[in-house]
């Protein structure tokens, strides 16, 4: 049951749709009638710039990560911690705000990762940012930097000497964004994505 009140409150923190709530209020749109109508950051840049995108990236990794370090100061269980920064990822990408129609998970799960394993995920997550740096300058696809950003974080935490309950739930959320990116890959294929810069 303790375990269980973690993860109901990750998922309900999680599940704050900010993308939503800035674009409605601010400039009076709803953002899943915008652009890709994906209610995430990048959605949030193309319809009101840069800074409002890095805005929305940073509540999204705060409120994935304030019940991650919640559940190790009071939870103090490796497997409940992982679990709750699952549950938060999935809260963004499945709100029950939005009819379970959310974002692509990157931000929060950057945000929920950062603090599971310090000081291994200290490391691992600014690394992982290094690779999607990269992979973005590279591909010019920001869908596949992230994937593979995060697939990278997966291997990153268990080298680093995280426990393994975290690495299983990095692998878990690099899949889970997989998932949420599929339509991007395919266009990918067909050389139909839209490149940044583009």
């Amino acid at each position: 049951m303790i375990c269980l009140f973690w993860v109901l409150g990750g998922y309900l923190a999680g599940s704050l749709p900010t993308a939503y709530l800035v674009a409605k209020r601010f400039r009076g749109v709803d953002i899943r009638t915008f652009g890709s109508g994906n209610v995430g950051a990048t959605n949030v840049g193309r319809l009101m710039g840069k800074k409002w995108a890095v805005f929305v990236s940073l509540v999204d990794m705060f409120k994935g990560g304030i019940p991650v370090i919640l559940a190790h100061l009071f939870a103090d269980n490796q497997t409940t911690v992982a679990m709750v920064a699952v549950a938060s990822v999935l809260g963004h990408n499945y709100p029950v705000w939005l009819d379970f129609k959310g974002g692509k998970g990157v931000a929060t799960t950057y945000g929920t990762l950062f603090f599971v394993s310090p000081w291994a995920s200290f490391f691992a997550v600014p690394a992982s940012g290094v690779v999607w740096y990269l992979s973005l300058k590279i591909s010019g696809y920001v869908s596949l930097a992230s994937i593979m950003s995060l697939f990278s974080m997966s291997l990153l935490l268990p080298a680093l000497g995280a426990p393994e309950a975290f690495g299983w739930s990095a692998f878990l959320l690099a899949f889970l964004s997989s998932w949420r990116h599929r339509s991007n890959l395919v266009r990918i294929y067909h050389g139909k994505e839209d490149k940044v810069g583009r």
